[in-house]
């Protein structure tokens, strides 16, 4: 009889082992993904320092990062460059403290001298509770903020360990926090970049000497797309739209990515019928063999503006050349060749003969002031077939041509120096060239295939009385 019973009781410890085992086994599958770890735990090779002069080290198996006064935010990088990735990690960050992981992120001599820039994955531990929201350092601010997230917002924890998981596959990110969708974006600005961790500058009125934790710092690099998890989220897609931050500083659509709205041709009354083409948020002119306004023609914005800021991103293809003008007055010239108003150069230099003619030297380069005025021979171009942003300010007269956020020439318009480039340039025989108060923007058909997208303006109340 006690043979039976311990048989019995044996069996059930048995069963109850094996129930055990089975239930541990599918709360905590295999991970067979292709991790690599991003920190050996003791020291810190692979990673460099840029920016501030807040501190790392190695404490107890993790990285940490303390704050100090008088510096700008400091960022411990990583030696490589990723494009697509699966990041994971664990942090930890005192109540007070911001901080965030960078993600596809450069540093370069002529953007802000060397100030990184790019993605932020936020680390927030305020009240706004922001964290694992998308936010673009030294650039365009607030690309995915967790306003309409409840449920990420309650997922970071105080003052205890917290779980982030970042994708960058193409031009999607996503975020969690805890295993919590936090962000999804559509955005395709930067495909490659480091990774960085973020130590924030601090107020006088802040404790130096706070520190923010990571541990467990580890990638996927190959076979992503595999890897990728599924997120409930809408998507935030950020082409031809506003930035929060740019709605609140007042600027607007000058092309919404879908019609014509807002546009004619230079000589027309209308749109033009052929030689235009938008196609998937893109606004492109078609090539014609090169021949300046012979297909559809140019096309300008049926408002006048004065002093205005406009960005524009464009594409080119090899070989082409094309351009955006302002202060363009269409009843100057009505027969054939484009319309007159000062341009951005927007051209192929290595392929287009145009780089190599000009009244001044260089002015018919990229980004230059079109036969005036040469760029910055430094400029950061990217190379043909990937999208450049060209930026254009016009305030009290005072004008500047940026590229890729680098500012690459500016002048003084009306000035002397000013008419002197033009009585020296091919614009000689039109009078008071390029002094209007008020005049259109142009997008320039010379014949060739090049692209355009995220068209945005604000104009800026004159400050002269």
């Amino acid at each position: 009889m006690t043979t039976m019973k311990n048989y019995l009781i044996n069996s059930k410890l048995l069963l109850v082992a094996t129930v055990t085992l089975l239930i541990s086994c599918g709360d905590t599958p295999k991970d067979n993904a292709p991790w690599v770890d991003l920190f050996d735990g003791e020291t810190l090779n692979g990673w460099h320092k840029l920016g501030g002069d807040a501190t790392y080290a190695v404490k107890e198996g993790a990285i940490v990062g303390t704050t100090t006064h008088n510096t700008p935010n400091t960022f411990l990088t990583t030696d490589e460059m990723y494009s697509d990735f699966i990041l994971e990690l664990d942090y930890k960050v005192d109540s007070t403290m911001n901080s965030g992981i960078q993600i596809r992120s450069n540093s370069i001599p002529t953007y802000r001298d060397g100030r990184v820039h790019g993605y932020q994955v936020e680390i927030d531990p305020s009240e706004r509770a922001w964290s694992g929201g998308i936010y673009d350092e030294s650039r365009r601010g607030w690309l995915n903020p967790m306003t309409d997230n409840p449920a990420a917002q309650k997922a970071f924890k105080q003052n205890d360990w917290n779980h982030y998981r970042i994708e960058a596959i193409g031009d999607t990110i996503k975020t969690w926090v805890n295993d919590v969708p936090a962000a999804y974006l559509i955005d395709d600005k930067t495909a490659k970049g480091f990774i960085c961790l973020q130590v924030h500058s601090i107020h006088r009125d802040q404790k130096a000497g706070t520190d923010i934790i990571w541990k467990n710092v580890r990638i996927i690099t190959d076979s992503v797309s595999k890897y990728s998890r599924n997120s409930p989220l809408t998507p935030i897609i950020t082409k031809n739209q506003l930035t929060i931050d740019e709605k609140k500083d007042g600027w607007k659509l000058l092309w919404d990515g879908k019609t014509t709205d807002g546009w004619r041709g230079a000589k027309l009354e209308e749109f033009p019928e052929k030689g235009w083409k938008i196609e998937d948020g893109v606004l492109s002119v078609l090539s014609s063999g090169g021949e300046e306004s012979a297909a559809g023609g140019d096309i300008v914005t049926k408002e006048l503006y004065g002093d205005f800021e406009l960005k524009v991103d464009f594409k080119l293809t090899p070989g082409a050349n094309s351009g955006i003008k302002y202060y363009v007055d269409t009843e100057i010239n009505k027969g054939e060749g484009s319309s007159i108003g000062l341009e951005y150069q927007i051209l192929d230099d290595n392929l287009h003969p145009d780089a190599k003619k000009g009244n001044h030297e260089g002015s018919r380069t990229v980004s230059s002031l079109y036969d005036l005025i040469q760029a910055d021979v430094n400029k950061p171009i990217k190379p043909i077939g990937e999208w450049n942003t060209a930026y254009i300010i016009s305030k009290d007269n005072h004008v500047e041509h940026w590229l890729n956020g680098t500012k690459v020439l500016e002048y003084e318009r009306k000035s002397d120096a000013y008419r002197k480039l033009v009585s020296e340039s091919k614009y000689a025989k039109w009078p008071n060239f390029g002094e209007l108060d008020k005049g259109q923007i142009l997008l320039q058909d010379h014949g060739d295939l090049v692209s355009f997208k995220n068209v945005k303006i604000r104009a800026i109340n004159n400050t002269k009385e």
